[in-house]
């Protein structure tokens, strides 16, 4: 029998639903593209559970010979090593990006893409839920099916001094609160409130896919793109709230410049801000803050 390895793939991510909807949706767009680059590669009878070394191989060249960026391939290869881990072939695919030959990413901000929403850019966008979801994404850094997914009575239940964001609003399924510190996030929070009320940030009669295209829609036709930049500006104005001094990405002193005394106040703040931003490494702040 032929296998088609493409839709076996998808169906497999049909009955493994590990991770954000997000995630999800990324795993099934990379592994199919997989699939058909195998095919085309000559393994035309292919099965999901005859993944080999080789296999693997080839898709990491076909990736560096079409000159794509580390952090994708690296993301590939996350999606790549799921499908052994279902399969039971994990000794197929190498454990680390170091033994694929895939270089280490520079995670070191050299510019602030720190974001914060134009008032005029979001007046034109026409549903009041998605306006308040977009101040959920600036006031708490939150990603945007975060802050599409936000139950703000759930959120605010346990504490009234953070909101807790459940495993299945964020990415890789890692709960985590947020502390609220400011007058605007309790204002945001009291507006999600109204309109939210016992549910989420997604109307009743709405799927959060359909919600999700409606979100991109109105933020192209408005003009308010790119706003992961608003969780750099969120994590920035956290930083000199908490170090008391500003990030190299805002203007502010690089590592070398600080004392050991601001150096252990660094750290310190680093790993805090990771944690709010749901990244459990320090390194990865460097890529909102600069080094």
């Amino acid at each position: 029998m032929r296998h088609d390895i493409a839709k076996e793939l998808v169906s497999l991510c049909a009955r493994n639903k590990d991770g954000s909807f997000a995630t999800q949706a990324d795993r099934v767009k990379i592994l199919h593209a997989a699939a058909r680059t195998l095919q085309k590669a000559g393994f035309q009878n292919l099965a999901a559970s005859s993944l080999k070394p080789k296999h693997v191989e080839t898709l990491l060249n076909q990736w560096k010979a079409d000159g794509l960026a580390t952090g994708t391939i690296k993301n590939r290869m996350a999606a790549i090593r799921w499908w052994a881990e279902k399969v039971g072939k994990q000794n197929c695919v190498p454990r680390t990006n170091d033994q694929a030959g895939i270089e280490r990413r520079s995670y070191v901000a050299t510019v602030s893409k720190a974001q914060v929403l134009d008032a005029d850019k979001l007046e034109k966008i026409g549903h009041e839920r998605l306006k308040v979801s977009m101040e959920l994404q600036q006031a708490f850094g939150l990603r945007r099916e975060e802050a599409l997914k936000f139950q703000p009575s759930m959120a605010t239940k346990a504490s009234p001094e953070s909101i807790a964001l459940k495993a299945s609003w964020c990415k890789g399924g890692r709960a985590r609160t947020v502390p609220i510190t400011t007058d605007y996030q309790r204002e945001v929070l009291a507006r999600a409130q109204k309109l939210a009320g016992s549910g989420s940030m997604i109307p009743p009669d709405k799927s959060y896919k359909a919600w999700l295209s409606t979100y991109k829609e109105a933020t192209r036709t408005a003009g308010a793109r790119r706003l992961h930049g608003l969780r750099h500006g969120y994590a920035q104005a956290r930083f000199e709230a908490l170090a008391r001094f500003k990030s190299p990405a805002a203007g502010g002193p690089t590592r070398d410049q600080l004392t050991p005394e601001q150096r252990q106040v660094d750290h310190s703040v680093r790993l805090q801000i990771s944690a709010e931003l749901g990244h459990r490494r320090e390194e990865i702040t460097a890529v909102y803050l600069g080094r």
